[in-house]
């Protein structure tokens, strides 16, 4: 099964470490990193995929909350606080669950589990996606699929058949797509690797087109 990947937004040192062990001792979750402000933590997750969010509450700059409250697409979240008080708002914003400091492992444990539970059958599993197209699912296999381009709230699914035009998110569809043949290299683009013709460190020659490469994507094509 794939794991969980999940990122840990939390000021305070002592529960950061506490957190971070935690989740080392879970096998399906895997932290991808830790974070004190939740203004460096949006900028990570415009560009990366991410399952679960650990989310304090008071935060400097943005409190936990009103960041939760900025997200169009946010991962599962799991707040963690000392304050009870924020509970009614924090599902009435669909957190999984709501975690009270101090608390023990298992009861951390319920909650990840929670999460797990809620996962959709791995993309690794399937071999083909379904997509809303002008009001209608549409069945698109992933050996087909050559690149997923961002256009704002929609995205731009382009096979060696045909284009589809589909209101989601890059990340929506990132999430859906398995991760070991489809890698974002830009902030707009998501490409099949077994498509690719070549590549410099600008661009990639897919059949028929070229995609630029991101600022800060250059390691996902040195890991190609």
């Amino acid at each position: 099964m794939s794991k969980i990947k999940c990122i840990l937004i939390e000021d305070e040192p002592l529960a950061a470490k506490v957190l971070s062990d935690y989740i080392s001792q879970v096998p399906f979750l895997e932290l991808q990193q830790v974070f004190k402000d939740a203004l460096l933590a949006s900028e990570f997750l415009m560009r990366e995929q991410t399952d679960l969010m650990f989310l304090d509450i008071h935060l400097p700059k943005l409190k936990g909350m009103a960041f939760l409250k900025t997200l169009i697409n946010p991962p599962a979240v799991i707040v963690t606080t000392a304050y009870h008080q924020y509970a009614v708002e924090g599902f009435n914003l669909n957190v999984t669950d709501y975690l009270l400091k101090p608390f023990e492992f298992e009861r951390f444990l319920t909650a990840v589990n929670k999460v797990k539970a809620a996962q959709p059958k791995a993309a690794e599993e399937r071999d083909f996606i379904f997509v809303s197209v002008q009001k209608r699912r549409v069945r698109i296999p992933f050996a087909e699929i050559l690149y997923v381009e961002s256009q704002r709230e929609y995205i731009r699914i382009v096979t060696t058949k045909q284009e589809y035009i589909s209101k989601m998110s890059t990340h929506e569809i990132e999430a859906l797509l398995p991760s070991a043949t489809f890698k974002r290299v830009h902030r707009s683009f998501i490409v099949a690797v077994n498509k690719i013709e070549s590549y410099t460190a600008e661009t990639i020659s897919l059949p028929g087109t070229s995609i630029p490469i991101g600022r800060g994507y250059k390691d996902v094509i040195d890991d190609l």
